[in-house]
């Protein structure tokens, strides 16, 4: 066929689509994806009140109120994740702090129901039961928002879990601001208290020397997916993300929530491994659990994974020191070194992570006998894991970040499947938890400051 008689047989072609279009293809209005019976276009509207946000290093930064119209203290921090604001707000890991997003719209797709998706029963659907973040800072709050799982807006949750917000600042100064001078104490103040001076330093309040970990704890134990066809798993409770269940869940493992400060070896034998969870605050607050944690590894052989809290209460008990960071990391984006192989964890690898803390272990030259480090943070060399090492027999890992996410990457989800394996199968399936390869440890672990560095 000519290309002439191409053209006009594509012409004719399209000329009838088109009076069928006019005449019998009736196309839908395209709509927002939120479902009919929201509020999207007549949205819930906060009240024009000014609001303020005063910071102990002498900066203040005035906007307007969203959320609660009660004023609040707290330790200000930001986050540079772009999305999952709800489960950042309701992460244990930020209770007593007023939460920066770096993002510069946050709210465009609501807040959707915490009922427990299918599957999960008693397993909330975002992080937790409630708001766990004192404050939120925005630059700009969407009060119409689409999602079709959204059944309220940021501003009609935080006011219903009496949580103030301020937006309408420049986020990128104060982030600027946080990471120049690091993370420093803060006043969301609203009304007429955004008006009045900022208060004098006495008048702050300091959330790092209470323990938190007590206050975002279950009080008792309970029981998760009791009838689940896997290993039987203990999890010291130290502020969980539901995810952390929900990831264990999924992979049939029967899970009791502990108390943090449960004497857990007065019942190990009932267990086939032990998981130490995530959790806000210092470390040291709780150095009675990191001691029975220790007698724990020196008197038990079953695997025990810690996240985030956990492995830095690993850390203390392996006799390592914990510090606070300047600003700390809190995000969805921090690249981190893999120093060992184990499992599904490939040594010289850098993995892609979700982190929310302001502590961290301290990088040794001289590495406990018995350990070594696991992950090393490329941007700033701090200790992102720890492992037991094959001469000491034992199985044990910690890390810093979040494989569980919720939100952000999943480069290291099946280091979950990997420690149910273990707990399920043990030495007799073929550990996946004793490291076969370690690239740099005991005497040599500065030397992985140097390779992060490189990086």
């Amino acid at each position: 066929m000519s290309i002439a008689r191409s053209m006009n047989a594509i012409r004719a072609s399209t000329s009838a689509l088109k009076s069928s279009s006019s005449s019998s293809l009736s196309l839908p209005k395209r709509t927002l994806a939120t479902p009919v019976n929201t509020n999207l276009y007549t949205p819930v509207l906060p009240a024009k009140i000014p609001a303020a946000l005063h910071l102990k290093s002498g900066q203040s930064y005035y906007g307007q109120n969203f959320g609660s119209e009660t004023s609040k203290f707290g330790e200000t921090v930001f986050s540079t994740s772009i999305t999952s604001y709800t489960d950042s707000m309701t992460d244990p890991s930020y209770l007593g702090q007023i939460l920066v997003f770096t993002s510069p719209m946050i709210g465009n797709y609501g807040v959707p129901s915490n009922s427990s998706a299918p599957g999960y029963p008693g397993i909330p659907f975002l992080e937790s039961e409630k708001i766990q973040c004192t404050g939120v800072v925005v630059s700009d709050v969407a009060l119409k928002y689409s999602h079709y799982q959204a059944v309220e807006s940021l501003h009609e949750w935080c006011h219903r879990h009496d949580v103030p917000g301020i937006t309408g600042v420049d986020t990128r100064a104060i982030t600027t601001l946080l990471r120049d001078q690091g993370t420093t104490l803060g006043r969301l103040a609203v009304g007429d208290e955004a008006s009045k001076p900022a208060p004098s330093d006495g008048e702050y309040w300091d959330p790092s020397v209470e323990n938190l970990v007590a206050q975002a704890s279950t009080k008792q134990p309970y029981t998760i997916n009791a009838e689940g066809k896997g290993p039987k798993i203990a999890l010291l409770d130290f502020g969980t993300k539901a995810n952390i269940l929900r990831s264990l869940v999924k992979r049939g493992a029967q899970v009791t929530v502990l108390p943090w400060d449960y004497d857990f070896n007065s019942i190990r034998d009932q267990f086939d491994g032990l998981f130490l969870s995530n959790g806000p605050g210092d470390p040291k607050q709780i150095m009675e659990t990191a001691y029975r944690v220790r007698t724990t590894i020196d008197e038990w052989d079953k695997p025990i994974f810690g996240i985030c809290m956990g492995h830095q209460v690993l850390g203390l008990a392996a006799g390592l020191e914990a510090y606070r960071m300047t600003f700390g990391n809190r995000g969805h984006n921090q690249p981190v070194l893999a120093l060992a192989s184990s499992g599904s964890i490939s040594a010289g690898r850098v993995y892609v992570t979700s982190q929310n803390h302001q502590y961290a272990l301290k990088l040794t030259e001289d590495f406990p006998e018995g350990w070594a480090p696991f992950f090393i943070n490329c941007n700033d060399s701090s200790v992102e894991g720890i492992i037991s090492t094959p001469e000491s027999g034992k199985r044990v890992w910690g890390v810093q970040f979040h494989p569980e996410s919720a939100g952000g990457p999943l480069d290291t989800i099946e280091m979950f499947t990997d420690f149910v394996n273990e707990c399920q199968f043990g030495r007799a399936g073929g550990s996946n938890m004793i490291a076969d390869e370690v690239k740099i440890g005991g005497g040599d672990a500065k030397a992985a400051a140097e390779i992060s560095a490189s990086i």
